[in-house]
């Protein structure tokens, strides 16, 4: 049996994230993630593995057992919450809600996490557009189709931001680009040229960087 300790919920976190972006779960990139060292990644590993949390399809990768991802999930839930509670009731912007949520899901009991779903009228989605695992039941992650695919002459609907990169959340909520929120793409400049949107009655320039974060669906074309 594992303790979920905070280190552990943060590689099960992890694993989930990555598995869910596509790409093999390694311990490189695990240790890129979480910023720890490659032989930490392979101790913790062999710990999940023992605990019957995690499994290795091959030699390089990893993926979590029905039970790793039913603990995963718990986590997600938690931090998508917090991100909610935050962004809701104490307003906090979108781009600072990802690394206060960080801190306090270790820490926030059950019996809390259930009142402060209720409080919130059990919302499905967090400020970023990702869904909200339920407390018990399926889960489904669909992350959609990424701008950065989206032909010139498309009308795109925005559902999910990336909270990885603070930086760039708080760039393209400067200019409109929210779950939500439609947008023309009008133009694709050629060899890895950016991305040119409008987003109301105004026009932006997207680089490949700032275009794989946002995923939605195409409205009409």
């Amino acid at each position: 049996m594992v303790t979920m300790s905070r280190a552990t919920e943060d590689y099960l976190k992890a694993i989930y994230t990555l598995a869910h972006h596509g790409g093999p779960v390694t311990t490189s990139t695990l240790a890129h993630e979480l910023g720890v060292s490659s032989p930490s990644v392979s101790a913790m590993l062999k710990r999940l593995e023992d605990g019957a949390l995690l499994d290795r399809p091959d030699h390089r990768s990893v993926a979590l057992t029905a039970a790793g991802e039913r603990a995963a999930l718990r986590v997600v839930r938690r931090h998508r919450l917090l991100e909610t509670f935050l962004a809701q009731v104490l307003d906090v912007p979108w781009d600072e809600v990802h690394a206060e949520a960080e801190l306090l899901e270790h820490a926030l009991s059950e019996r809390l996490e259930g009142r402060i779903d209720a409080a919130l009228g059990h919302p499905t989605h967090d400020p970023h557009g990702d869904p909200i695992p339920p407390r018990d039941g399926p889960h489904v992650e669909v992350r959609g189709t990424p701008l950065e695919s989206v032909p010139a002459g498309s009308r795109f609907r925005v559902e999910r931001v990336s909270d990885r990169d603070s930086a760039a959340l708080r760039y393209l909520g400067g200019l409109g680009i929210v779950p939500g929120a439609e947008l023309t793409v009008e133009e694709q400049a050629p060899f890895g040229g950016p991305h040119w949107v409008r987003v109301g009655d105004d026009r932006h320039a997207l680089g490949a960087a700032l275009a794989q974060l946002v995923h939605g669906h195409v409205v009409s074309s």
